[in-house]
């Protein structure tokens, strides 16, 4: 018999550097996985960080910045691969909506890859942006 698992959540998690790397690594996300030292400094400098837990395997992350007034830049969502379509990414993202509040606009970079989700859990297209790419 297969052991169901039991996803937990949680808004103040002590993620270290290398489980962030794991749940990237997991993800596919693009990220620095093998600069941990970066990873920690993304960790500790970020003003949101809500994650998802199979016991004490860290499967699921969002991280944001925000002015907690007008915006809120939601700079990683992420998901093991192997918990995908189980709604996982989207409770981060509704955990992060309930405590920025409706006033702050959620706003975020995609991946081309995942340019097909965001729409399904409620983030509308833009067209009005521009970046400055990072040099490294």
């Amino acid at each position: 018999m297969e052991k169901m698992s039991q996803i937990s959540y949680q808004t103040e998690a002590a993620v270290t550097a290398e489980e962030l790397s794991q749940v990237f690594k997991a993800s596919g996300i693009k990220r620095p996985v093998d600069d941990l030292g970066r990873l920690d400094a993304m960790i500790k400098h970020a003003d949101l960080l809500y994650s998802a837990w199979d016991g004490d395997k860290l499967i699921g992350v969002a991280r944001a910045i925000t002015d907690y007034s007008y915006c809120c830049y939601l700079s990683d969502l992420a998901v093991d691969a192997d918990y995908h379509a189980k709604g996982i990414g989207k409770h981060l993202v509704e955990m992060v909506g309930e405590h920025i509040g409706e006033e702050v606009a959620l706003i975020l970079l995609s991946s081309p890859t995942a340019m097909g989700y965001y729409p399904k859990i409620g983030f509308e297209k833009i067209e009005n942006g521009y970046i400055i790419k990072r040099k490294s």
